[in-house]
């Protein structure tokens, strides 16, 4: 490169950004530059690849970990004191001795922070030196590097297996279809593979890749924590703008799998990537006992400064007695006297440093190290954990566990949270023809009785694998993403492989196994009807609608193919053609035996269910006998055109793997399976499907229109392998797809398509009422000359970067229009365990239940009466409106039918319920809510909100239907800042982070939709069912142990300094101390510390078993029972008269006598301590070994140390000191009768009130703490008992078992009858067994209110 090039390139590296780089990012390739240094490089002001998340260094530690510790009111306050100390004018210590409490404190937070920061050290260190590859100009070929010297620019080299460094363009990969398979659990949790494909027009013929001969500018937005958005064009030097989205990102972090090699140019590096901008730490947030704590703070700041004003009011005062300047009182440096006023003011700073202990320095460290000790027994709880995942509760958010005893309305999300999502396929209408699956519905039948029969087994034989031999068997799954693309298994590891394939996403035998409907198995079988049918039209008519509406469920999806014994193969079949190949395509026709055969993959179950399917077969068989069987040989002699390599993956079908981003896109294409109509491969510009009679198609993908929240739907755009048109398949919400229908000019065909549509809306309605998803499916042909305009808009928009979301969309609702209505599929989500009964319990603890959900009224209102949410004498509202005044007016309208039912004496105002926990409890009927999305839409921009929040305060539970994230955050933000409530939202899906993150405490569920709600989240657990330990039983636990903590905090505090206030009385207000302050020091720090906190940290009032079985004991920590502004001021009153027998009784003692000031200090000092101590005693109420050490202990450690500074402190504090003080009072009798009779008569009024409120005032938690001295089976039949004496109205109606409630999950998805009755001219069976039978919790009889 000669030198005016060089200059040239430096030149064009120093040129001034245009404008528009204010928007985007723009760089070239590096390699130009390499010889360069650094000043030099065009992409030098983007960040490197380095990773640091460490806050300090070495020489920064000090400075700013003390700064940060300074942010906090109490160090600040408590340093102040100690400088004040060093003033010889108002010290009461000596200088260095009042240091020593809040540096302990500061040295220990900061061994802390620096032990964390060390990790982070490690791990950065770790990471920034891991290997990759690089291209070097020099070499001419990739060079290995650290992580740490990737920069922006750079082109990288990723193998299968390994994990990305930086955010990179993919410009090259290995597989011929231009694909890069990639895991992002790391990211966002989820295990299904991802596809990542080049930027269009990099694939290079030969395969190769040349760095050097890139000469594009890349033009690409600024970074963002998105990880669902990226955009940007590339700029080649032919002015031809090439345009890249997500599809073409490696994000830092994934794991590159099944793929051989793949490489791009680093767009983004080190803290500028994506998943760097994500990474945000640990959650912090206030909770509300946090709140009031620092509230009462400031009450004993007030507290202090009223009793050093006393002191100092009182010293000037004392001096003002003496005619003359005392004796005792000494000149200042220039032989002059202060003055009694001013000296009254200087010993008000003297007070405020003998009395500082008034404030808890140790309060907020002894509140954290509580916190520690809750989460370790929540994350450690046998209950919260999942064997099927190996995973427990997250504790994500480490300082609002006691925020989980104050919940007052639940948000939750229904697909995934209350359910499993796990999609199980379950009928579907063809053409306005509906088909009801009775084979299908046996086999789930005959699962539903193994997995109870299964149950039954582990019941009875309990046992829980160890995490080692769970991880081993994780360990087998890998192994199939764990080989590169050419690797071959061996064949002992094939039977292993088989037995794991449930490891796959959404890939249970639940939701893979579809038995055929025997009718539409029979349609799909007419063999030649269907390609000559296909070939002579093209648009949708007769039988061939059977075929589109296959194939739209096989490829109308982002499914990754690969398979059960290695990687995934590619599929290189060409595309089918007219003339001699359709002539092969017709011979290759050959029999359904392989789609009768499927059945044998069915696990055998009851009797009646084989029999069932034994005859399906039989039958089956009998008329396609003389189709032929399914041989490979046979196979493998017709369209010999075919090689071996196009062949290589389809000669297996049941071998295929399917990673689906969402359980709705497998369960479809595992039904099209069910029919014959296998995926087989996917690449991005084709996908392969094999049909029933073993020809294979493979379609050319021109586009596809992902999913998504506005348009309700996804399209995929092919050309037919067969008539080269431009196919539109599209699928989606059928209120999304029924207003693009397609108007026939002929009246016949119009009137015959209206029917069609107006059968599947009969159908889809009641699949929705039956609690099934529905989804519609759809086509449109589209001309060459059409689909080539529309292309060219499309591919403009796909280059720009501003807007260019909304001209995506645009180009979408452009294209799905007249569409051809092909059907529509019913999707059953069923219950998670235990979820009725969970919702019952929380509502019976006093928490509101809402169901935030994007589902269609009937099936959300079908699955709230499953789960109990609505109970079957409930009057149910349903608001459905587009129209602010007819918004308005139902609103009044419902708020008057609600109000006639409640009594004069329980109405009330918006005002006046601010703070309530549930609605006035009345005899007449309960209520429920169902509130549509646009009708909640019309709610907030008419500003009728509080009606709203009225109308749902007199209703037991809330349905909001058909609402988007962005509503499911505002209906929670509404409900915690207009009625001051603490809020929990719940949800398992990236839809739900919104809502997750607005509420006081968001949980995440690790379900099937990935870890983002998890990431979002406080908390993560697995299962609905474990939110009712969680806040019933831990959340009291850690709420009423953390309240009780800080107030008995509060008052040793206060109680302990009241001793020296006293004494001040006595002595002049002089600031004087009638204890040592080495052992004042201690008293705080070291005697009676530990026991408060392991008080917080493993107190239990009341048993698990019993907070489970009574609900309603949740209530007092609703109602802040434990801590509340009257209890803080009683406590103080006691800490008060408890200081004033402590000092009184002592005094009156020794009064007259002629000992020193420790001796008359000792006394007090040791009362105090045995005071505080057996205080503490009282409100203990579960005693443990622990409690017993660590109570005992404190005694002992105060006697040791005392006698110990008593025999070596011979000239500690002159004049006075504390030599053999503590030996000499052991041995004095009247010490330890003053100790006895002071504690005795300082604690008796407390034990007093907690014995007459354990007779006289039987109130809940007594009465549970009852309980639990009973025996087990005395103790059940009590609480059965407790709940008889209810209201009714209270008493959870129709719960079930774990397993009655699977069962009956059964039953409710067999509802022929209810089709029958619709639909009379239909055929039905005659066999009761599969007849529909609602479960007990849908026969009901309900008034339903619709406005």
């Amino acid at each position: 490169m000669g030198s005016l090039e060089v200059w040239s390139l430096i030149k064009q590296g120093w040129r001034r950004k245009p404008e528009q780089e204010d928007k985007v990012r723009r760089l070239i390739s590096n390699l130009p530059y390499e010889d360069l240094r650094r000043k030099y490089q065009p992409n030098r002001q983007y960040a490197n690849n380095s990773i640091k998340t460490t806050k300090y260094t070495v020489w920064s530690f000090i400075p700013m970990n003390l700064f940060e510790q300074f942010h906090r009111f109490a160090n600040v306050y408590f340093v102040v004191i100690a400088m004040l100390n060093f003033v010889p004018i108002v010290n009461a210590f000596e200088p260095g001795v009042a240091l020593i409490p809040i540096c302990v404190i500061l040295i220990l937070t900061a061994i802390k922070d620096a032990w964390e920061d060390f990790r982070r050290y490690q791990a950065d260190k770790q990471l920034n030196n891991m290997p990759c590859s690089i291209y070097s100009r020099k070499e001419k070929d990739f060079v290995s590097k650290c992580w740490k010297d990737v920069r922006v620019g750079d082109f990288v080299k990723v193998v299968c297996n390994e994990v990305i460094p930086a955010d990179i363009l993919l410009l090259h990969s290995s597989d011929p279809n231009g694909v890069c398979h990639i895991e992002t659990a790391n990211l966002d949790g989820e295990t299904n593979l991802k596809q990542r494909q080049i930027v269009r027009g990099f694939a290079a013929p030969d395969g190769s890749f040349q760095p050097e001969y890139f000469s594009s500018i890349i033009y690409c937005e600024k970074p963002s924590n998105n990880l669902n958005r990226f955009k940007g064009y590339l700029d080649k030097p032919d002015k031809k703008k090439i345009g890249f989205g997500k599809e073409n990102l490696l994000l830092r972090g994934c794991t590159v799998r099944n793929t051989d090699e793949a490489a791009g140019i680093v767009v983004y590096a080190g803290h500028e990537t994506k998943a760097m901008l994500n990474n945000k730490g640990p959650r912090y947030k206030r909770s509300k006992l946090e709140r009031k704590v620092n509230t009462d703070v400031l009450f004993c700041v007030a507290l202090l400064f009223i009793m050093c004003l006393i002191g100092a009011l009182g010293y000037f005062i004392w001096l003002e007695t003496f005619p003359d300047i005392p004796p005792f009182v000494p000149p200042d440096s220039n032989n002059n006297y202060i003055s009694p006023a001013l000296s009254g003011f200087y010993m008000f700073f003297t007070m405020v440093i003998l009395l500082q202990v008034l404030i808890p320095i140790s309060l907020y460290v002894s509140i954290e190290l509580i916190k520690v000790g809750q989460i370790f027994f929540i994350t450690n709880d046998i209950d919260l954990y999942d064997e099927e995942t190996d995973s427990r509760i997250q504790c994500r958010a480490l300082n609002i566990t006691e925020d989980l005893g104050q919940i007052k309305y639940i948000f939750s999300d229904k697909t995934g949270t209350l359910t499993e999502n796990k999609m199980v396929f379950r009928r579907c209408s063809v053409m306005g023809i509906e088909y009801c699956h009775r084979e299908n519905a046996l086999r789930l039948g005959a699962q539903c009785e193994t997995i109870s029969d299964d149950e039954d087994i582990v019941f009875q034989k309990p046992k829980v694998p160890s995490r080692l031999q769970y991880r081993q068997k994780k360990g087998i799954s890998s192994l199939r993403r764990s080989q590169s693309a050419r690797t071959h298994m061996g064949a002992r590891y094939q039977s292993e492989v088989f037995t794991i394939t449930n490891e796959v996403a959404f890939s249970s035998p639940l939701e893979t196994d579809v038995a055929p409907d025997r009718r539409l198995l029979r349609v799909t079988c007419d063999e030649k009807t269907q390609i000559q049918e296909w070939c002579r039209v093209s648009h949708c008519n007769g039988s061939a609608s059977f075929m589109d509406f296959f194939l739209a469920l096989a490829i109308c999806n982002t499914v990754v193919v690969s398979t059960a014994m290695l990687p995934r193969q590619r599929v290189h079949s060409s595309t089918l053609k007219t003339g001699g190949r359709l002539q092969s395509l017709l011979k290759r026709m050959g029999s359904l035996s392989h789609i009768v055969n499927s059945f044998q993959s069915i696990p055998e179950k009851s009797s009646k269910s084989r029999s069932s399917l034994k005859d399906v077969k039989e039958e089956e068989a009998e008329d396609y006998s003389d189709s032929g069987s399914n041989n490979p040989s046979r196979r493998n002699s017709s369209a010999s055109h075919h090689s071996e390599e196009e062949r290589g993956t389809v000669s297996d079908p049941n071998g295929l793997c399917y990673e689906a981003e969402s359980p709705d896109e497998a369960a479809l294409v595992y039904a099209a399976k069910a029919y014959g109509f296998t995926l087989l491969a996917r690449a991005p510009d084709r996908v392969t499907v094999r049909l029933p009679q073993g020809a294979v198609l493979s379609f050319e993908v021109l586009d596809t229109l992902a999913f998504d929240s506005t348009r309700k739907r996804m399209s995929v755009v092919v050309r037919h392998p067969i008539t080269r048109e431009v196919v539109i398949y599209t699928k989606g919400a059928d209120s999304a797809i029924m207003e693009l229908l397609d108007c026939h000019e002929n009246q016949a065909e119009e009137n015959k398509r209206k029917k069609i549509a107006s059968k599947t809306q009969r159908h889809l309605d009641l699949y929705a009422s039956a609690g099934l998803r529905t989804l519609c499916i759809a086509k449109k042909v589209l001309s060459e000359q059409a689909y080539d305009d529309w292309a060219s808009i499309r591919q403009e928009a796909e280059s720009t970067i501003d807007n260019r979301e909304e001209l995506l969309m645009e180009t979408a609702v452009h294209l799905e229009t007249n569409l051809t209505l092909l059907g529509a599929t019913g999707i059953e989500d069923r219950l998670q365990d235990d979820v009725p009964a969970t919702i019952a319990a929380l509502r019976e603890a006093g928490i509101q239940v809402w169901v935030l959900t994007g589902d269609k009224n009937e099936t959300a209102v079908n699955i709230a009466y499953s789960c109990r949410l609505f109970n079957q004498g409930d009057m149910v509202f349903t608001l459905n409106t587009d129209s602010r005044e007819q918004c308005e007016s139902i609103l009044d309208c419902t708020l008057g039918e609600v109000r006639r039912y409640t009594a004069p004496s329980q109405s009330w105002s918006f005002q006046s319920i601010v703070g309530a926990v549930m609605p006035t409890e009345s005899t007449g009927p309960t209520f429920g809510l169902v509130i549509e999305g646009r009708t909640l839409s019309m709610v907030f921009e008419a500003h009728l909100q509080m009606k709203l929040l009225e109308l749902a305060r007199h209703c037991r539970s809330v349905l909001c239907c058909r609402v988007t994230p962005l509503q499911k955050s505002a209906v929670v933000k509404l409900v915690r800042n207009k009625l001051k409530v603490m809020t929990l939202s719940i949800g398992d899906g990236a839809n739900d982070v919104n809502m997750i993150q607005t509420a006081d405490i968001g949980i995440g569920i690790s379900g099937q939709e990935g870890m983002q709600a998890v990431m979002a989240s406080d908390f993560a657990i697995t299962h609905f069912k474990h939110l009712k330990k969680l806040l019933l039983v831990h959340g009291h636990w850690c709420y009423s142990r953390l309240a009780k903590m800080v107030i008995y905090f509060f008052y040793k505090n206060v109680m302990y300094v009241n001793l020296l206030f006293w004494y001040q009385f006595y002595c002049g207000f002089s600031g004087t101390a009638m204890i040592d302050y080495w052992l004042m020091i201690f008293f705080n720090l070291f005697f009676t510390s530990t026991p408060p906190i392991m008080f917080g940290i493993m107190d239990r009032d009341i048993s698990a078993e019993t907070l489970l079985g009574l609900p309603e004991l949740y209530k007092t920590g609703q109602n802040s029972e434990f801590y509340k502004r009257a209890t803080f001021w009683i406590v103080m009153l006691d800490a008060f008269y408890q200081s004033l027998v402590c000092f009184f009784i002592p005094y009156w003692t020794y009064q007259g006598s002629d000992i020193d000031i420790f001796t008359f200090g000792t006394p007090m000092n040791t009362v105090s301590l045995f005071t505080i101590l057996l205080h503490l005693a009282i409100e203990i109420k579960s005693w443990t070994a622990i409690h017993w050490g660590f109570m005992v202990g404190s005694v002992l450690l105060y006697f040791i140390v005392a006698l110990i500074f008593s025999a070596i402190c011979i000239n500690c504090n002159p004049p006075s000191n504390p030599y053999w003080i503590m030996e000499n009072q052991m041995a004095d009798p009247v010490f330890y009768l003053v100790c006895i009779i002071t504690t005795v008569v300082a604690l008796l009024p407390r034990y007093i009130i907690r014995v007459l409120q354990g007779t006289l005032a039987l109130s809940p938690l007594v009465q549970a703490r009852k309980l639990d001295r009973l025996s087990t089976e005395a103790r059940d039949q009590q609480i059965k008992n407790w709940k008889s004496q209810r209201s009714p109205s209270e008493v959870p109606t129709n719960l079930v078992s774990p397993v009655d409630s699977f069962s009956n999950s059964f039953e409710q998805s067999f509802y022929n009858s209810s089709l029958e009755r619709e639909m009379p001219d239909m055929q039905w069976d005659s066999n009761e067994e599969t007849q529909n039978t609602f479960s007990k919790g849908h026969r009901r009889s309900i008034s339903t209110m619709t406005v």
